[in-house]
């Protein structure tokens, strides 16, 4: 979901509306068959490449096929408020705010709103949190405060934001290879990147730092422009 804006911006820049009309297929298809009714993602649904029909919903980075990974939620999150920059498709903020209610009212949710990699990992509270969930679903607050005009999601977003620069998730100034974010999850199932700073997890605190930053100097334009579909 996240990389439509890619495409969105093809649109914009081109004047050739077939990637924004991508944008929209994608979107609309992923709304259709990803979510579950409690507001969570599978993290993949696998096509029939001739028929189209579902072969299978499962995960790759996740617990279990029926779990909730934490960072498939903060992409559903962000992939929806920024579709719905581009095409102000209520049904897409929607979604974000069905997400929104999933993870923020999840009994497995920390005290300091950051996650642990996966909602129905095994060993919670013994599991390991995952920083670059927490900043993703943080950017993408900020921005979905604007639209929707409710003072909670800016709040969760500052609260998130205070736990992220922390001690207990901000890295030290020369260590750990001078990344921002330390206790990122990549992929468990895998055994890879697991508890380790990650790039897009600072690049996400740096976002959310931003839009922060904009909105409480009343400078937004910049995010909350559309593009129309030509």
């Amino acid at each position: 979901m996240v990389n439509l804006e890619i495409l969105f911006e093809a649109t914009s820049l081109s004047g050739d509306s077939t990637f924004y009309n991508i944008a929209v297929s994608h979107a609309d298809m992923t709304l259709k068959n990803h979510f579950r009714e409690d507001g969570s993602s599978y993290h993949v649904v696998d096509y029939d490449m001739e028929t189209g029909k579902i072969r299978s919903r499962c995960t790759a980075q996740g617990y279990s096929d029926e779990s909730a990974w934490a960072r498939g939620q903060a992409w559903s999150i962000y992939g929806y408020v920024m579709c719905y920059r581009y095409t102000h498709q209520t049904e897409y903020l929607k979604q974000a705010e069905a997400t929104y209610e999933f993870i923020f009212t999840h009994p497995n949710l920390p005290e300091d709103l950051i996650p642990y990699w996966d909602f129905d990992a095994v060993n919670i509270p013994h599991e390991i949190r995952d920083a670059s969930s927490a900043a993703i679903v943080a950017a993408a607050l900020y921005e979905l405060s604007i639209y929707s005009n409710k003072a909670e999601y800016k709040k969760t977003a500052d609260k998130i934001m205070y736990s992220l620069s922390s001690p207990a998730y901000r890295n030290q100034m020369g260590k750990n290879h001078n990344f921002l974010l330390m206790h990122s999850v990549g992929s468990y199932p895998q055994g890879n990147e697991i508890d380790v700073p990650l790039n897009y997890a600072d690049y996400y605190y740096l976002e959310a730092l931003k839009r922060k930053k904009d909105i409480e100097q009343n400078n937004m334009t910049h995010v909350i422009r559309k593009t129309n579909k030509i």
